[in-house]
């Protein structure tokens, strides 16, 4: 672009609240563009159409798209791995235990189980003694180590 030009650009970058980058001058018309001194010259230039603004490149959201679309598509059908490529045994097994160690500390915390009863039931659930939350709770209540009967 040629330094003669550059008064311009900036003004119509003003005029058009955008950055110089985007402003751009029609090719035929560039006499007429060069002659434009003053702001109110550059605006009347800008309404007849000889400089305008291209469009900001914005960010695609296609990518993220295809992240969204992966977790809807996770049924049966669609699933390609083994049974624990999903949701790995260790995964599986870490949130089976910490949901029963809640349990347990929440039992303890409420004095519905004895704090030698909390250690013991503890260890069990390290040892994977049960199979789920409502398992160790039929324990509990088979074995009469609860308080009170659970609502």
């Amino acid at each position: 672009m040629p330094a003669k030009l550059e008064l311009q650009k900036r003004l119509a970058a003003d005029l058009m609240k955008c950055g110089e980058t985007r402003v751009r001058f029609d090719p035929e018309r560039i006499d007429e563009i060069a002659e434009a001194i003053t702001r109110e010259d550059v605006k009347r230039l800008i309404e007849d159409g000889a400089i305008y603004k291209v469009h900001a490149k914005g960010v695609s959201r296609v990518r993220a798209r295809e992240r969204e679309e992966k977790k809807r598509s996770r049924g049966h059908g669609s699933r390609k791995g083994k049974k624990h490529s999903v949701v790995s045994r260790k995964e599986r097994w870490i949130l089976k235990v910490r949901t029963q160690r809640k349990k347990l500390k929440e039992l303890r915390e409420k004095k519905l189980i004895e704090p030698s009863t909390y250690r013991r039931v503890y260890r069990m659930v390290k040892a994977g003694a049960f199979k789920s939350v409502a398992d160790m709770l039929a324990y509990l209540e088979a074995n009469k180590l609860i308080r009170r009967p659970l609502l």
